[in-house]
């Protein structure tokens, strides 16, 4: 169906196509029967102490102010994360601001957290509660005077809504955003968002979502202070604001945040990374490049508890989905794994 659709699909602006994908979503007309994989108990894992039907997770981005998510679990995700959503609504940047980079199989977006806000949001998941694992993805407003203020009210208005909390401090979209990777002001937001926890008795897992463009030195630092202010997971990774060397697209040099096949090697490096320095302790969701179930095994066999795509699902349609873990079940078959969650870190 999706390969039918797909030449007039791409023949659209990226954002109205997405503006349209969002309206078909609302529909809600797809059964979830179509979606459904024989034999998927052996994808079943446990994520922040929830168990989930599939490692395979909808990224950010997507649903930017939760509006579709529970038609978006028809199509056979194991969790999905809405937003970014910041305190008060956003226009984000001008237009255009999202290019499809085709011979890369890649995306440059530059949107701004474009979202109509986490009060509203807040409202509309209230109003219809969530056909699975739902986790909220936050952020500052553009025009705050105080990012972590911003971090704080958004994790206040929506932690009794989301099954976990991303901390968003990674997209290159957002002027000073990615300064939270420096140690002390790390140090800060993790130490003000534990004393919110604490005061509103919040029992609401948080994730920290990272850059793909940082150094050795700043991933050691990062670990320490996600191990101190004991949080419970990290994404690997945001979109990267470098990285066009090897493109081959004339809009390659657009500027915003890359993602899809180029950023595969990238995160995955990552993650090895991350695992062989928390020794597994700290849930780790992998992101950027997946779009089958070979590479979702090298993310997971890397040391990622789970992944999220987006990109991929521009390209392959909502049936990638189903076809990556019709993949991984004959890849864990074959290599005699008894369990998804058996194969996190045998290659890190």
């Amino acid at each position: 169906m999706f390969s039918i659709l797909r030449p007039y699909i791409f023949s659209l602006d990226p954002e109205v196509a997405h503006d349209l994908a969002i309206k078909s979503l609302k529909a809600n007309f797809l059964p979830k029967s179509f979606f459904d994989v024989n034999g998927e108990e052996i994808l079943e894992v446990d994520l922040f102490n929830k168990r989930l039907p599939n490692p395979i997770g909808l990224a950010a981005g997507f649903d930017k102010s939760a509006e579709v998510y529970n038609s978006l679990f028809k199509f056979g995700f194991g969790f999905i994360e809405v937003g970014t959503v910041t305190p008060k609504r956003q226009l984000g940047n001008p237009k255009p601001r999202i290019f499809r980079l085709e011979k890369d199989k890649a995306l440059i977006n530059r949107l701004g957290f474009n979202n109509q806000g986490s009060e509203t949001v807040s409202r509309r998941i209230s109003g219809n509660q969530p056909n699975g694992y739902l986790g909220i993805n936050i952020g500052p407003n553009k025009d705050t005077k105080n990012k972590l203020d911003d971090y704080l009210i958004c994790l206040s208005n929506l932690f009794k809504h989301a099954g976990y909390i991303t901390i968003n401090i990674s997209s290159p979209n957002t002027e000073g955003l990615r300064s939270f990777h420096n140690d002390e002001q790390m140090d800060k937001l993790l130490s003000e968002l534990n004393k919110l926890k604490k005061e509103k008795k919040i029992g609401t897992p948080i994730a920290i979502k990272l850059s793909p463009d940082i150094s050795d030195e700043e991933i050691n630092s990062i670990v320490t202070l996600v191990s101190k202010h004991h949080i419970q997971g990290i994404i690997v990774s945001n979109t990267t604001d470098g990285n066009r060397e090897n493109l081959s697209d004339i809009k390659k040099m657009e500027a915003g945040g890359l993602s899809g096949q180029p950023l595969k090697d990238i995160s995955t490096n990552l993650i090895k990374k991350f695992y062989r320095l928390t020794g597994g302790k700290i849930k780790i969701i992998g992101v950027g490049g997946v779009d089958s179930g070979k590479s979702a095994f090298e993310k997971i066999t890397a040391g990622a508890n789970a992944v999220q795509l987006y990109t991929g699902m521009v390209y392959k349609g909502p049936g990638i989905v189903k076809d990556i873990k019709k993949e991984l079940i004959t890849i864990l078959k074959k290599e005699n794994l008894k369990n998804i969650s058996d194969a996190v870190g045998i290659n890190a």
